[in-house]
């Protein structure tokens, strides 16, 4: 009887981790998919709660710049496409990692003319007040 309840005991927990795991996933998918929409509307008001102050973004052609630069080339973008797919999420205790694909075509905020197709990776964390935010993002430029 000791037995099947410690096994019971290791399989509920298990599921609790399980599932805790699933609804963090489903949040940073969420986010990113946010993220994505508030590029495209220019409205870098949702964007900057979900990123760190310390964050770094390394661009498609090797540019790094922060948190303040990034908000900042999301006003004004004009955009005849711009959206994201393929979003897979992986979490790793307080840590998760995000990929996907990204294309756009238009004008970002700052003015450069943009007609790519874009490989992502977004590195979440969970901070202690229990919010996740992006801390680093990279992409690259993928073939159409």
């Amino acid at each position: 009887m000791k037995i099947l309840g410690g096994f019971l005991a290791l399989l509920l927990v298990t599921l609790g981790w399980s599932a805790q795991i699933s609804l963090a996933e489903k949040a940073i998918s969420d986010f990113e998919y946010q993220w994505a929409e508030a590029q495209r509307l220019g409205k870098a008001d949702v964007v900057g709660p979900m990123l760190d102050d310390s964050f770094v973004n390394t661009d498609a052609d090797g540019a790094t710049y922060g948190k303040s630069k990034l908000l900042s080339n999301l006003k004004g973008g004009k955009w005849e496409e711009n959206g994201i797919s393929d979003v897979k999420v992986k979490v790793y205790g307080d840590a998760a990692v995000a990929t996907g694909s990204w294309k756009g075509k238009g004008i970002d905020g700052d003015g450069t003319h943009i007609d790519r197709s874009e490989r992502w990776t977004d590195t979440w964390v969970k901070m202690p007040n229990g919010n996740w935010q992006c801390v680093v993002s990279q992409q690259a430029t993928s073939k159409k």
